[in-house]
């Protein structure tokens, strides 16, 4: 029975990867016909919504090893049917980066939940490697940069995220590991027409971040430190503050389940496909954290 729920998922998956390439294909034939360059006409055998649901649903399959899951599935498996012109493991590896605009765009366009007025921000650290090995690191040299969380220092990324109540991804983000969580230019960017309430952790403070966004609908609420007096937040801002522990859950299950957060990548490229898959592939996830009972489908915006 689990297997049939597999490929109804991988399934869902395609269908809905086709339709965002085919409309991302007519975008471009629209482009390309008022260019003076020559039009590209050579169609590869592996399309590139094959290559999407590839990624996206190793991250469901429940495999730790993405070149066993393709050898085993893909090339020899169960899956062999659904992909009859499938590459060679060490061809798809290359074939990965040209996958990034495409799955980076998929995962902020397509499954992004709906608008509400109840939001949740967080950041997580992504190492890349142990401490003790960061003068050995040689992949990420020079893209990654040391960072402190609050369960001590890394070597890495940071991946912000903002979930609405019912779990749904809103935005995602990655940063490098030295750059502050409460830096002003950026919270800006990255929380704009989002209305309503936003609950986050001491991090995040910023008073003139705050008054900002207040200004334009977003009241956010943080923590208090020791030397900061209550104001502004209600007992109902309190209590709902206290749920932020849902998305601790979300981040437990892209770590876990989707698989995001290993220290087994050889190339940068293919480390930003996996991770915006592994979130991609969270949205597909039949059930999510809510701090509510209610089953809330994932939907677009």
């Amino acid at each position: 029975m689990q297997y049939v729920v597999h490929m109804s998922k991988l399934i869902e998956i395609f269908c809905s990867c086709d339709d965002f390439c085919l409309l991302i294909k007519k975008c471009q034939q629209t482009q390309l016909s008022n260019s003076p360059y020559r039009k590209p006409t050579r169609e590869p055998e592996l399309s590139e919504s094959e290559m999407m649901t590839i990624v996206i649903f190793y991250h469901l399959s429940g495999f730790k090893c993405f070149e066993y899951y393709y050898q085993q599935l893909i090339i020899k498996g169960s899956l062999k049917s659904y992909f009859p012109k499938a590459v060679s493991y060490e061809r798809f590896v290359a074939l990965m980066p040209r996958c990034i605009p495409l799955i980076y765009l998929y995962t902020i366009l397509c499954r992004c939940g709906q608008k509400t007025d109840i939001y949740y921000a967080d950041s997580k650290k992504l190492p890349v490697c142990d401490n003790r090995r960061i003068h050995q690191n040689r992949v990420f040299a020079d893209c990654a940069d040391r960072g402190k969380s609050s369960t001590g220092w890394f070597y890495g990324f940071k991946l912000f995220l903002i979930v609405n109540q019912y779990g749904q991804v809103m935005r995602c983000q990655l940063r490098p590991a030295s750059k502050a969580d409460n830096n002003y230019e950026w919270m800006l960017k990255f929380f704009k027409g989002l209305k309503g309430k936003l609950f986050t952790d001491k991090g995040f403070i910023s008073s003139k971040a705050f008054e900002e966004l207040y200004s334009n609908g977003l009241k956010m609420i943080t923590g208090i430190r020791r030397n900061m007096k209550n104001k502004l937040v209600d007992m109902q801002e309190k209590l709902l503050h206290k749920k932020r522990g849902m998305i601790e859950s979300v981040n437990d299950i892209l770590m876990t389940v989707c698989d995001i957060d290993h220290t087994r990548h050889r190339s940068p490229l293919n480390f930003i496909v996996n991770l915006f898959a592994g979130v991609a592939a969270y949205t597909f996830l039949d059930k999510l954290p809510s701090i509510f009972s209610k089953k809330f489908a994932v939907g677009n915006p």
